[in-house]
């Protein structure tokens, strides 16, 4: 289990990056979005979902769910 986070930013293919508490590439506070204490990036890129329907994994912290 981690503490996920969402990018509130959107990237140029319009993915917004879900991140671990402890990537190097974890946005600011003031650009990310809390999603949970998770079992697994799959549960978090879900519940980014809920907010922001184009979500994909951090290729770096979440790379199993990393798809574009």
């Amino acid at each position: 289990m981690d503490h996920y986070y969402v990018n509130k930013n959107a990237q140029a293919n319009d993915d917004h990056e879900v991140h671990t508490v402890n990537c190097s590439y974890l946005p600011n506070s003031e650009n990310r979005k809390y999603l949970g204490y998770l079992n697994s990036c799959a549960d978090a890129v879900r519940e980014a979902k809920k907010t922001y329907s184009q979500s994909n994994g951090c290729y770096y912290c979440c790379n199993a769910c990393h798809t574009s």
